[in-house]
């Protein structure tokens, strides 16, 4: 398995800049993610601006890593709901928190046990700790 198997949503979402996104049935305004590798572990970067870590859920199943937003349109009505009480209401609202769900197939060397997250100026981090390479073992001859 190659580095890039890691992200095997990478080749849709360059084609999604260029061909409507109805013809892969992905949302339209997917986060943007950034990854990195060093020897000892993967760094996933993901832009969520507007968000924090109550609005997003993450999840390891076996080798797949999803993370979703969580209860983004009932913000979006209680904002609505807040500014109407307070005797305003909304001429323009291009800032939206829209629902999304990504999901990855994580290469076989990810020790899930050690997968931690942090959010911090709205970006969310998920560091992949790799498994320790094993040493072959040796194996004794018995003389007969």
């Amino acid at each position: 398995m190659n580095e890039l198997s890691l992200f095997n949503s990478l080749f849709d979402d360059v084609m999604a800049d260029v061909t409507p996104s109805v013809i892969y049935h992905a949302p339209v305004s997917s986060p943007r993610v950034d990854v990195l590798e060093d020897k000892d572990s993967y760094t996933l970067e993901m832009e969520l601006p507007g968000r924090n870590e109550n609005d997003v859920n993450i999840e390891l199943h076996k080798d797949v890593l999803t993370i979703e937003s969580v209860n983004q349109e009932k913000t979006e009505k209680k904002d609505e709901k807040e500014a109407k009480k307070e005797g305003k209401k909304y001429l323009l609202k291009e800032r939206r928190l829209s629902t999304f769900q990504r999901s990855f197939t994580l290469p076989q060397d990810i020790d899930s046990e050690s997968v931690t997250a942090n959010f911090k100026n709205g970006v969310l981090t998920i560091q992949m700790q790799k498994k320790a390479i094993e040493a072959p073992k040796k194996i004794m001859i018995e003389a007969c």
